[in-house]
């Protein structure tokens, strides 16, 4: 009589499928354990340059401290510019880490595996990035405490029906959540690291610290399991909450272009498109320099690449449906601000955006394109440029054309702010190439449960025979 395959055992040979070239267990830890090690000279010039643009970051944000927000190029009606667009756009960026640990670990998507622990990092460093952006456009950031909700002398309470206070909750929350989800994760590889690192050193005693203790008992990984479950359901809702939260900045407002009902999925969907190929054009590189390809195959990259094409459509709907309903609602300030997105002072932003977000995509629809790692490479980079376009055209364009003609106004960019966005990719570069260096990037744990039963020692008495 036929006896029914063991769970474990289907999810053992989907493994074997996703990494057919990995022999052993402990093959696992000296390929991922192995970029711990001494870092070579492409690290430290990226690292450099890294530091170099947190230096212009920091001199550009210090320089507008002294000398006022009038070194921007924000005017009236352009109160938002690009500080707003790329704090949209790095909140964006952090969805697809929890989508792809939290939400695929929940549905059991085996090829999540190699890939969620960098997401997992870019979701917390992205979010760090994107907290900085309320700061620099507050201009006075010393008294940004203004903004909290205690009791005070002054009298000065904040607007709970504003959703510029719903969003200090909600990326709180998610920065809280995705940080502990992703510092859970990583205890059974920390004590990984911490058993090969050489005692008495730094790194062995850094790694001691962060381990908290952690030995592999069947007692830990109980309690393990259990509360990254946990996390991962309480993790799931803020996927879809938080960047509804932040579309609701715009959509909560009657500015033409902005009140839009359809805003929340937009956002939504835009930013898990925006986050998976923010993962792709990171882990093309790691897989490359650091020798993953038996970890991240081609299956890997397809599965990202198909998460992208369907996001990407979505994406792409929204932008007809926004046309769409600017003509069909018959109201002259919708028209002029959607005429004006593509002929007017922005047409050059907002074909940027429909070409890289909309058209490039579609590649992805062919097999060829999507097992091509280089291809790949090239197509995240379009999406990130195109997301980025997408966030400035919808914050500039309707504020520079709102209702009466004659408030009608051009934005510029000024040199102070795009050093302070050019100094924020460098900020997130920064703290990721730290990442790289000091925690392992790829789960071994995890990459480990999924090893069939043939890549495991076997006992010695069925070696002898």
């Amino acid at each position: 009589m036929a006896t029914a395959t063991k769970p474990d055992e289907k999810a053992r040979e989907r493994g074997a499928q996703t990494h057919p070239d990995v022999t052993s267990l402990g093959e696992v830890n000296v390929d991922i354990l192995k970029m711990l090690s001494r870092p070579g000279k492409g690290w430290w010039i990226l690292f450099g340059l890294s530091v170099a643009g947190i230096g212009l970051l920091f001199f550009s944000w210090g320089n507008q401290l002294i000398n006022g927000i009038g070194l921007t190029g924000l005017n009236t009606p352009v109160g938002w510019g690009v500080y707003i667009a790329t704090f949209v756009f790095w909140v964006g960026i952090a969805h697809s880490g929890t989508l792809i640990s939290a939400v695929l670990y929940l549905f059991r998507a085996r090829w999540r595996q190699s890939i969620y622990r960098a997401a997992e990092a870019m979701t917390v460093f992205a979010v760090m990035t994107a907290g900085l952006f309320p700061l620099i456009h507050l201009g006075r950031a010393w008294h940004a405490y203004w903004l909290f909700p205690y009791p005070n002398e002054r009298l000065l309470w904040p607007n709970f029906r504003s959703p510029l206070v719903w969003d200090v909750f909600a990326v709180s929350t998610y920065f809280t959540v995705s940080s502990l989800f992703f510092l859970l994760g990583l205890l059974p590889d920390i004590a990984a690291a911490r058993d090969q690192a050489k005692p008495g050193t730094l790194r062995h005693k850094l790694y001691q610290v962060t381990s908290f203790g952690w030995r592999g008992t069947d007692r830990q990984w109980h309690h393990f399991g259990k509360a990254y479950l946990y996390l991962a359901a309480l993790a799931t809702p803020l996927v879809l909450s938080v960047h509804s939260v932040v579309s609701w900045d715009f959509a909560m407002s009657i500015v033409p272009g902005w009140h839009a009902t359809i805003f929340a999925p937009y956002f939504v969907a835009g930013a898990i498109f925006s986050g998976v190929a923010m993962v792709i054009t990171l882990m093309v590189p790691i897989r490359k320099i650091f020798g993953l390809e038996k970890y991240l195959t081609t299956k890997h990259f397809d599965a990202l690449a198909k998460l992208c094409l369907v996001t990407g459509l979505v994406v792409f709907y929204a932008y007809l449906v926004e046309f769409f309903m600017a003509w069909y609602s018959g109201e002259d300030p919708e028209r002029r601000v959607f005429w004006n997105r593509v002929f007017g002072h922005y047409w050059w932003a907002t074909w940027i955006m429909l070409i890289c977000n909309g058209f490039i995509p579609i590649l992805l629809w062919f097999k060829r394109v999507r097992y091509s790692i280089a291809a790949l490479f090239v197509i995240s980079i379009f999406i990130n440029i195109g997301m980025w376009f997408e966030r400035f055209v919808i914050v500039v364009t309707s504020l520079s054309h709102e209702f009466m003609p004659f408030a009608w106004n051009t934005y510029r960019p000024s040199v102070t702010e795009m050093g302070i966005v050019v100094g924020s990719f460098a900020w997130f570069s920064f703290w990721f190439l730290l990442f790289i260096r000091l925690l392992p990037p790829v789960a071994i744990a995890e990459i480990k449960e999924v090893l069939p039963p043939p890549m495991r020692p076997k006992p010695k008495k069925e070696a002898a025979r």
